[in-house]
């Protein structure tokens, strides 16, 4: 079994003057993935690799997760491919993963998100929001293989706070 665990960033801030790659995270961002990650704390999932897109949305949304999760800061890598919003980079990050890593956790954009959760997944998603997580468990043991997941769990802010 492979579990992948795609995280879409959280709500980031346009009020600075600066290129889409280092735009920041907003209150409401930071406070959203803050509610993701702590009910996803209660799975007591092991996470084996945590792989981020490099931009500062990503990044400091992933540096939520690591607080609330307590993962080692050495399972954390960056990646500039995950920077991606078709979802390709995305599709080929994932498959090229070493078939050690059972538990992959994946911080990146949509469109990619919310299209791979839909690809592969058993649910289908208008749209995974801004921290919205979504779960995928893949009956193989290369990442290579991955098809036809289930969708074990979906963690959308909204639907926590009511």
């Amino acid at each position: 079994m492979k579990n992948l665990i795609l995280v879409r960033h959280a709500k980031s801030s346009w009020e600075y003057d600066v290129i889409d790659h280092e735009r920041p995270l907003k209150t409401r961002g930071i406070t959203d993935a803050g509610l993701v990650s702590s009910h996803f704390h209660e799975l007591n999932l092991t996470i084996d690799l945590v792989i981020v897109s490099d931009a500062i949305r990503t990044k400091l949304t992933a540096e939520i997760f690591k607080s609330n999760l307590n993962f080692d800061e050495k399972i954390m890598h960056f990646s500039h491919n995950l920077y991606d919003f078709s979802g390709e980079n995305l599709n080929r990050v994932i498959t090229n993963c070493e078939d050690s890593i059972k538990n992959l956790m994946v911080f990146g954009h949509n469109y990619a998100i919310t299209n791979f959760a839909n690809t592969f997944g058993s649910q289908y998603f208008e749209n995974v929001p801004t921290s919205g997580l979504v779960w995928l468990q893949f009956d193989t043991n290369q990442w290579q293989n991955i098809k036809n997941a289930t969708t074990k769990l979906h963690l959308f802010p909204k639907e926590l706070k009511s």
